[in-house]
């Protein structure tokens, strides 16, 4: 087993990577910007280190100092979380040069699996279906490009290879906007991940956010823990995630499962990852996949009794994975609500101090957070400060307890975006199920 972890993250996920620690004795270090120093998980952390100023690119992701709190509290290995450093594929190969343990893939999975141009040829070698496109990044030929996006179809959209979080894309609906839209978006994407390369896909109208979580231990063994719904978005921020996708047909269902296991054990995949699908007509269309842990994975836990936190530390530690295909089975239905310290209107971050919280409680909630009253939610870092999850035996149960646990819930002294949950967990269109990606944006008016 790992003897002692540094936990390379902040606010939930910090808390929740402690606390399946805790189950496995093993000794963790909390690594710690300098407002953060009261995080519940430095509280609660065997140890903690102070890595650098508030700016997270002076202490979140300054990759030297997170080595050197491994290095003088002996640990063994570092777990990044999500966001940060965790698809950053030069971290993960730092640390394990240093003698580290990355909890995550290796570091040529994830440089793979982040270049979405060799990341769709992947898929397509392992069959995985994804979008129709340019098969490649586009080259300074105006007259072939023209040529694959008369093939693929209008609206296609230009894609940065880099790219990620909504950035670095652009939607073309007539090919004379065509050329110029490839040369802002190639602008656009060296700024912002210094590289230019771009690629050409389909542009679906009105697909839904469809997710499917694998795990892996990179000893030949691969399992899929089913299907996630992450349509409701606002500029392709997930805002409600839910498991299993509703109305997905069992066989498109099945399918696609095969091909993500068998993706996992072509390319090596080790640990906990999602495959990204934009679904569509009964059709499932590869994105992208995301190399570690996701925001949303309580709601895969809730319906299939795995922690996944905790089988990432296994992996890591050498193990291989302590269960089968056969003994994965989905049971019921689970929600998730992300609650962000903002402006439920604009938008806009509230920090400041949280004066009162009373997390609700009941039959099937669950809610992750760093929050207590008294604690201070600082300017510096993402909105995101709790993840309310119901659980009931079927949809319309899960939202029914997701109702009541949103009315429960206090946070006093900040703004949250709490009512527009409230309003969304008793949205018509919404509780039939399998809304598309747009239908937030169109419902509040963005």
């Amino acid at each position: 087993m790992i003897d002692k972890l540094v936990i390379a993250n902040r606010g939930e996920i910090a808390l929740r990577i402690l606390r399946a620690c805790k189950e496995l004795d093993i000794p963790t270090v909390a690594v710690h910007s300098k407002v953060d120093a009261e995080l519940m998980h430095v509280r609660l952390a065997d140890e903690s280190v102070c890595i650098g100023p508030n700016p997270s690119a002076q202490s979140y992701l300054n990759i030297p100092a997170i080595i050197s709190a491994a290095e003088i509290t002996n640990a063994s290995a570092i777990h990044p979380g999500y966001g940060f450093l965790a698809e950053n594929a030069d971290f993960a190969e730092q640390v394990e040069r240093s003698g580290f343990v990355f909890v995550g893939p290796t570091a040529d999975v994830i440089r793979l699996m982040g270049d979405k141009v060799s990341a769709i040829k992947a898929m397509q070698q392992a069959g995985v279906p994804t979008v129709p496109g340019s098969n490649g990044p586009l080259t300074q030929d105006s007259e072939r490009t023209i040529m694959i996006a008369r093939d693929i179809g209008y609206p296609v959209i230009v894609k940065a290879a880099a790219g990620g979080g909504g950035r670095g894309m652009r939607v073309v609906h007539e090919e004379a906007d065509l050329l110029s839209s490839i040369d802002l978006t190639r602008s656009e994407a060296m700024a912002a991940f210094g590289d230019a390369t771009v690629y050409l896909e389909k542009f679906l109208q009105n697909p839904r956010h469809v997710e499917v979580q694998v795990i892996a231990d990179g000893q030949g063994n691969a399992v899929h823990l089913g299907d996630r719904d992450c349509s409701l978005q606002r500029r392709h921020q997930k805002v409600v995630e839910e498991a299993p996708a509703p109305g997905i047909a069992e066989d498109a269902r099945n399918e696609v499962y095969a091909a993500c296991v068998k993706a996992c054990l072509e390319i090596g995949y080790r640990g906990a990852g999602t495959f990204e699908f934009l679904y569509e007509d009964g059709r499932f269309y590869f994105i992208e996949m995301n190399t570690r842990v996701q925001v949303e994975h309580p709601v895969t836990e809730m319906v299939t009794g795995i922690d996944i936190v905790k089988e990432q530390l296994n992996i890591a530690s050498g193990q291989p994975l302590s269960f089968s295909q056969s003994d994965v089975h989905i049971s019921g239905h689970s929600v998730e609500c992300r609650i962000n310290a903002e402006d439920p209107d604009s938008f806009i971050p509230s920090p400041g101090p949280v004066e009162r919280f009373h997390p609700p409680g009941g039959n099937g909630i669950r809610v992750d957070s760093h929050l207590y009253s008294g604690y201070t939610v600082p300017p510096y870092y993402d909105s995101l400060i709790a993840k309310v999850i119901a659980t009931g035996a079927t949809r319309a149960e899960a939202l029914k307890r997701m109702r009541n646990a949103l009315e429960e819930m206090i946070i006093v002294g900040i703004k949250t975006n709490i009512p527009l949950h409230r309003q969304l967990v008793v949205d018509e269109p919404f509780g039939q199920g399998g809304v598309n990606i747009h239908y937030l944006e169109k419902k509040l008016g963005l």
